[in-house]
């Protein structure tokens, strides 16, 4: 099996077993690939002592998030880098930079389009962007947050700012786009912190309402500072729906280090790894993996990463394996609870490094 046959899949259909027999195969590929064409990623695997070949997912090398800000890790050609994403980060942070051909970009486009089938359907959507058209400043070298509002609009068919390039929420061309699209659905997108900052609290000061119920909303990363708010998942969704009518709101986990691989969350409040990623959650005393319940490091896998050396990368994040093929949603495979980040590491959500 390759990518592209994995991608014909459906996103959350395959259960467990299944899935980690496929992965093992195609981590052992990548991983002899990537050792052929990364010196850096060789040096790696030789220095740790690190089989080539896997009998479980848990034997797959991992790379630390952090070797992305300090090293060039890559598997292509210079010339045959496409897109170079970077992470989010404050001025005086280091950020990683993931570099990208033609192909792997659009596997990652593509499996982002497979995901968000699930809430959307097949078909583009309008979509309303909580964010400003200021965030695009570059077109080659993309931040995180610029990569992730371009990826979620490969899903529309037509575009519109919600801020303008002050950060004012843009009333008049909202209420515009609301009349040319009043019969649905509308994919609305954005970060979490900036759609409380920028779109809840503009509306609640003013006292306003924005009927915005034919919306689905999809928000990632910022929870950092919500939780210095004191604000909840559940908080979020109650206010944001007294606002602007939305009901369907979902979360998402992901990071620039494995683009259009995300975790999406279900109706149960749940974040799930779909049959194009995966996650383990590791015991920092010694890397061992915890079993259901028990907090540690999450580990994210995906088979996308083929232009670098990114498909097993430890993050600086802590989380909860929930349980596997049993989600009250229906969905099979692993769903999981994003808790923190580990201590003494930098802030590096999107909304959390525009609020700094």
């Amino acid at each position: 099996m390759d990518y592209d046959e994995l991608l014909n899949q459906p996103p959350f259909g395959i259960d467990q077993q299944t899935k980690e027999a496929w992965y093992c195969e195609l981590f052992e590929k990548l991983t002899k690939e990537h050792k052929k064409r990364c010196k850096k990623y060789e040096y790696f695997l030789e220095a740790f002592d690190h089989k080539e070949t896997f009998k479980t997912i848990e034997e797959i090398p991992m790379l630390p998030v952090g070797l992305f800000k300090k090293q060039e890790l890559k598997s292509i050609k210079e010339e045959d880098i496409f897109k170079t994403i970077t992470s989010s980060g404050t001025s005086d942070q280091q950020v990683s930079k993931i570099y990208l051909d033609q192909k792997n970009a659009a596997d990652q486009q593509r499996t982002l389009a497979k995901i968000m089938e699930e809430v959307i359907g097949k078909k583009r959507v309008p979509m309303l962007i909580m964010d400003s058209p200021n965030v695009f400043k570059d077109r080659k070298m993309f931040s995180a947050r610029g990569a992730g509002i371009l990826g979620f609009s490969i899903l529309s068919s037509r575009r519109q700012f919600a801020f303008d390039q002050d950060m004012d929420l843009d009333i008049k061309g909202i209420e515009a786009f609301l009349e040319k699209y009043h019969e649905g659905p509308i994919l609305i997108f954005g970060f979490t912190y900036m759609i409380w900052e920028y779109f809840y609290k503009t509306l609640k000061k003013n006292n306003q309402h924005m009927d915005l119920s034919r919306g689905i909303l999809i928000h990632g990363g910022g929870w950092k500072k919500m939780q210095k708010e004191a604000v909840s998942p559940k908080k979020y969704k109650e206010e944001i729906w007294k606002v602007s009518g939305i009901q369907k709101i979902y979360d998402y986990y992901g990071m620039a280090e494995q683009t259009g691989c995300i975790y999406l969350e279900c109706d149960e409040g749940h974040l799930h790894a779909s049959t194009f990623s995966d996650i383990l959650i590791r015991d920092m005393k010694d890397f061992s993996v915890c079993e259901i319940g028990k907090e540690g490091c999450i580990e994210v896998l995906s088979p996308a990463a083929t232009a670098y050396p990114g498909h097993a990368i430890l993050t600086e994040d802590q989380g909860i394996l929930l349980g596997i093929d049993d989600c009250p949603c229906g969905r099979k495979g692993k769903y999981f609870q994003v808790t923190g980040r580990m201590k003494h590491t930098e802030i590096r959500g999107c909304s959390d490094t525009y609020g700094a």
